[in-house]
């Protein structure tokens, strides 16, 4: 009787940890660039209680094992990396990537503090140099050659464009002048395997396998650049609360199976009286 206990204990939590994912992607429909998850469950440990013994020479014996399972456990959080909507701003600061590509950024001055977002809100920060290409965050795009991207000064935004593999030019005089940027992008064989760091960054795993730089790869389907348009959370709300009914239904249900074997172990404790 104890076995049902702790079976449906780890159900109550596997669906406690199914909504706290539902919750996340939620709190994220407005988020830029964000990639919601999808919790993934293994069932736990089978009590074997009798195996299958089936000898077909004398034709005896049991032909299928008697198992009893243990409970369910979460054992991943895989990210759907389906394009999201596009959204047009008009603010020239603001690309999206339509393709499978990532923006490639660096969170301090350490070169190997490399990360990937799809988040293309990008601003202009003030620095020694002129004007540099940053996150929200201040931390810096690089370009294909792997530094910073800083305008000068005296560059007027309405006057600069990107073509859609991510080449700035200055349109001025009624001509167009390559100012010798282009975003680098970088796409990878098994995205699942980026590790999230925050602050829409990713940051490359063993598992996600080195970055694939856009332009140096043949191998690779190339992405597009937008400018003045934002991808949006690719997180369907609809489908969030179906999920999140159903996973309230098994927590549900879960707690009776409880309620019921306590009532079976009172009952069975009961019979001596």
């Amino acid at each position: 009787m104890m076995r049902s206990l702790w079976t449906a204990a780890s159900g109550m939590t596997a669906q406690q940890f199914f909504v706290d994912n539902i919750s996340h992607n939620l709190a994220n429909v407005n988020t830029s660039g964000f990639k919601k998850g999808r919790v993934e469950f293994n069932s736990l440990l089978y009590q074997t209680m009798r195996r299958a013994d089936l000898d077909p020479a004398n034709m005896t014996g049991r032909p299928v094992n008697l198992q009893v399972g243990l409970g369910v456990r979460p054992v991943a959080v895989s990210r759907m990396f389906t394009q999201g909507s596009l959204q047009r701003t008009d603010l020239p600061q603001d690309f999206a990537i339509e393709g499978d590509a990532f923006f490639t950024v660096r969170r301090n001055e350490d070169p190997e503090q490399i990360f990937y977002t799809r988040d293309g809100s990008f601003k202009l920060s003030p620095v020694e140099d002129g004007l540099m290409l940053s996150t929200n965050l201040g931390y810096p795009v690089l370009s294909v050659d792997g530094e910073p991207i800083i305008f000068a000064d005296d560059v007027a935004w309405a006057n600069v464009t990107m073509d859609d593999m991510g080449n700035f030019w200055n349109v001025a005089d009624g001509g167009m002048e390559a100012m010798g940027f282009q975003l680098m992008l970088a796409q990878f064989t098994n995205p699942q395997g980026l590790e999230s760091a925050g602050a829409n960054l990713w940051q490359v795993t063993v598992a996600s396998g080195p970055a694939l730089i856009q332009g140096e790869d043949d191998l690779i389907t190339l992405s597009r650049v937008h400018q003045g348009v934002l991808e949006m959370s690719n997180v369907n709300i609809a489908e969030e609360m179906v999920d999140m009914i159903r996973a309230h239904r098994a927590y549900d249900l879960n707690a009776r199976a409880i309620t019921t074997s306590d009532e079976m172990l009172q009952t069975a404790n009961g019979l001596k009286r």
